[in-house]
C-alpha cells in the first residue's frame, strides 16, 4: 500500500506561466530554424521537431514488451504506464488538485536505480507537474536544499528512502508519498484515487518537464530547467545518431540525477521500446557478469564514465587472467555488443587502448553539458579519433569564438560541416551552442541566465575548446581547466592525457597553483598505484620525453584517493582550496 504523510498541502492553483513570464516574440530567420518565443533574457531557438509529447506517450505502443529489468525482475511498458498513472492521480489527489493539471508544481523524487525511478518521473508529468530527481547518496542537507531550492510541492520516496525523506518532508512542511517495494508497483492500481483522463494534457511542447541539479563542480549546484521540448530533442537526436531500435538492450549502471543517466541510457532506449538492465549500483563483477551473459535480454548497448571503464579494466586484470577466457570475453563483445559510449569527464587515452585491447570496441566520445544534453559525439560507424568528441549531432549548432574584446568567432558548424575563418585554424575559444536541446533557464535564477547567454542566443558552456583535422576538441573549463604560465595557456586536460601514460600512476588532476612569479605553475596532483612512489625530479624526468617543457608539472602532490564525484568528476576548485588555502578565493 502507498501512504501518505501530510503536515500541509499546498494547492496547485498557481500556474506555471511563470515559466512564460516576460517573453516576446522576435522574428528572425537562420537556415531552416524555426521562430518562438523565448525568455526575455535570451533567446531560444527551436528546430521543428514535430509533435511533442513525454516518452510515456509511446509506451502503450509497445505493451508487453520488457521495458526495464531490475533486481525485483520484469516491468513491462504497460505495467509501467499504468502504475505511473495510478501514482499521477495519488499526487493530485495530496495536492487537491481537481483539474488533475498541477501546471508546473515540482515534484521531487528519491528512488533506487530501478522501475520505481521511471513511474515517479512519468507520474510527475502525467499531472502536469515538473520532475526533480534526487540522488540517493547526497546527505541531508543537500536534499533539502534542492527540495527547498526547486520550491517543491511534494516528495516521493521510493520503498529504501522513506527514512531519507520522512523527516525532511515534515521539516518542510510537505506532503511525501511513500512508494510500494518495486516488485509490488502494481499495487498502486489498487489505490483508491481519481484517474486521469488519457489525454489530460495536450500542450506539452513549452511546459516545463524536469529540473536537473548541476554536479557543482564550479559553485553551488544550480537547478537547470529543460522543457519537454529539449528533453525530446536531446532523445530524438541521439535515437537518430546512434541507431537505437527497440531490439536494443542496455546496461544501466549510472545515478539516475544526471543528464548521461536519466536521457542517454534511459530515456533513449524507453523512447524506442528497448530493454534496460538496471543495477542497483555500479559493481565490476555484476558489470561483467552481464556483458557476457548469454541470458536473454543480452546486453548490446553500454555506456559509462572513464572511472567505470577504469575499474572494469582493474577487475579483468585481476581476475580473467586465462587467454582463453579473455579470448572469450573479446569475441563476445565484438559480436554481441554494438555501441560503447563514454561520457561525463575526458577519457584518458591509456584507459580507451587497454578496452580496445580487451573488447575490440574503440569507445565512443560525446561531449554534453546538463544545460544542452549532447552536442557533440564521435560517429556511430566510421572512425572515432582518440582525445576528440567529433562534430555536432543533428539539431545542434555550435561556434568557437575568441574570449577577448574581439569576440572573433574562430568556427562555426553543425551536423552537416564546419567552417574556419582563415588565419584562425586550431584556434583555441569559448565553445557556445544552440539549438532545440538547450535548456529554458536556472530555477529563480534571471540573471545567472541572461549572463550565460550571447545577445544573438547561444549558450556558453564555459569550455575551452578547438576545431583541429575535422573533429572538435575539448581542453577543459575555462576557468580551471586553462592555467595561464609564464604567457603560455596550457590545458589541464592534455596534461592529464599525457601524465596517464606514466606506468606508475593511476589518476590525475592538474590545476594552475597560485604563483607570484608565474601566475599559475602546474601542478599534478596523483594518485600512484600501489607500493609505487614518485618524486617530482622523477616525474620531471620522465615527463622531459614525452611533453613540451612549459607543460611538465613543476608542482607535486600524492593522494590516496582522487576526488571523484559520482559523474566521475573532479572539483578542481575544492583542490585548490585544499591545498593552497591561503592563496585561493
Amino acid at each position: 500500500m502507498l501512504s501518505l504523510h501530510t503536515v500541509s498541502i499546498w494547492s496547485c492553483s498557481s500556474g506555471w506561466s511563470h515559466c512564460k513570464g516576460g517573453r516576446r516574440v522576435l522574428k528572425w530567420l537562420l537556415g531552416n530554424v524555426e521562430q518562438r518565443t523565448f525568455a526575455s533574457s535570451y533567446l531560444k531557438i527551436s528546430s521543428a521537431v514535430g509533435r511533442v509529447a513525454p516518452v510515456f506517450s509511446r509506451a502503450s505502443a509497445y505493451g508487453d514488451n520488457v521495458a526495464i529489468t531490475d533486481h525485483s525482475g520484469s516491468h513491462t511498458y504497460r505495467s509501467l504506464y499504468k502504475n505511473s498513472k495510478s501514482l499521477a492521480g495519488l499526487i493530485t489527489k495530496a495536492l487537491t488538485c481537481q483539474s488533475g493539471d498541477l501546471q508546473g508544481k515540482r515534484i521531487s523524487f528519491l528512488c533506487a536505480n530501478d522501475a520505481s525511478y521511471t513511474v515517479a518521473q512519468w507520474a510527475a508529468w502525467m499531472c502536469g507537474g515538473i520532475a526533480v530527481p534526487l540522488y540517493r547518496k547526497h546527505p541531508p542537507s543537500e536534499l533539502e536544499y534542492v527540495i527547498s531550492d526547486s520550491q517543491s510541492s511534494l516528495l516521493v520516496a521510493g520503498q529504501p528512502f522513506v527514512d531519507t525523506l520522512e523527516p525532511l518532508a515534515q521539516k518542510l512542511g510537505l506532503p511525501c508519498l511513500q512508494l510500494p517495494t518495486t516488485s509490488s508497483l502494481d499495487t498502486l492500481q489498487s489505490e483508491d484515487t481519481q484517474m486521469l483522463p488519457e489525454e489530460n494534457i495536450l500542450d506539452w511542447a513549452e511546459r516545463p518537464a524536469m529540473l536537473i541539479y548541476t554536479s557543482g563542480t564550479t559553485g553551488r549546484p544550480k537547478g537547470v530547467l529543460h522543457t519537454h521540448t529539449s528533453l525530446q530533442a536531446m532523445v530524438q537526436g541521439l535515437v537518430s545518431e546512434w541507431g537505437w531500435t527497440k531490439d536494443d538492450v542496455i546496461l544501466h549502471t549510472l545515478p539516475l540525477h544526471h543528464v548521461h543517466g536519466i536521457v542517454n541510457k534511459l530515456m533513449c532506449p524507453l523512447w524506442v521500446g528497448a530493454t534496460c538492465i538496471m543495477l542497483p549500483e555500479f559493481s565490476a563483477q555484476k558489470v561483467w557478469e552481464q556483458l557476457i551473459s548469454s541470458k536473454s535480454p543480452m546486453v548490446n548497448v553500454f555506456m559509462a564514465v572513464p572511472t567505470i571503464y577504469s575499474k572494469l579494466t582493474e577487475y579483468y586484470d585481476q581476475h580473467f587472467t586465462q587467454p582463453r577466457v579473455q579470448d572469450f570475453i573479446r569475441a563476445v563483445c565484438k559480436e554481441r555488443i554494438r555501441l560503447m559510449v563514454s561520457g561525463s569527464a575526458a577519457l584518458p587515452q591509456p584507459v580507451l587502448e587497454r578496452w580496445a585491447e580487451i573488447t575490440g570496441h574503440v569507445l565512443l566520445e560525446r561531449y554534453g553539458m546538463t544545460e544542452i544534453g549532447m552536442a557533440l559525439s564521435n560517429p556511430l560507424k566510421g572512425p572515432r579519433v582518440p582525445g576528440a568528441v567529433g562534430v555536432p549531432l543533428p539539431g545542434v549548432e555550435v561556434r568557437i569564438m575568441m574570449t577577448n574584446s574581439t569576440n572573433a568567432i574562430i568556427a562555426e558548424g553543425n551536423s552537416k560541416g564546419t567552417q574556419v575563418k582563415a588565419g584562425l585554424e586550431g584556434k583555441e575559444g569559448e565553445l557556445l551552442v544552440r539549438g532545440s536541446s538547450v535548456f529554458q533557464k536556472y530555477w529563480n535564477k534571471p540573471q545567472e541566465t541572461a549572463d550565460s547567454f550571447t545577445e544573438d542566443g547561444w549558450f556558453k558552456t564555459g569550455d575551452t575548446a578547438l576545431y583541429r583535422d575535422g573533429v572538435y576538441w575539448i581542453m577543459g573549463r575555462t576557468s580551471v581547466d586553462i592555467i595561464k604560465s609564464g604567457g603560455y595557456k596550457i590545458s589541464a586536460l592534455d596534461v592529464e592525457r599525457h601524465l596517464l601514460a606514466h606506468p606508475d600512476i593511476t589518476d590525475v588532476a592538474v590545476i594552475g597553483a597560485p604563483d607570484p612569479t608565474w601566475g599559475q605553475k602546474v601542478t599534478a596532483v596523483l594518485q600512484l598505484k600501489k607500493g609505487k612512489t614518485l618524486t617530482l625530479s622523477q616525474l620531471k624526468a620522465w615527463a622531459r620525453e614525452h611533453m613540451a617543457p612549459y607543460t611538465i608539472p613543476t608542482g607535486l602532490i600524492l593522494v590516496e584517493v582522487m576526488p571523484r564525484n559520482q559523474m566521475g568528476k573532479v572539483n578542481k576548485k575544492d583542490l585548490l582550496r585544499q591545498f593552497f588555502p591561503t592563496r585561493v578565493d
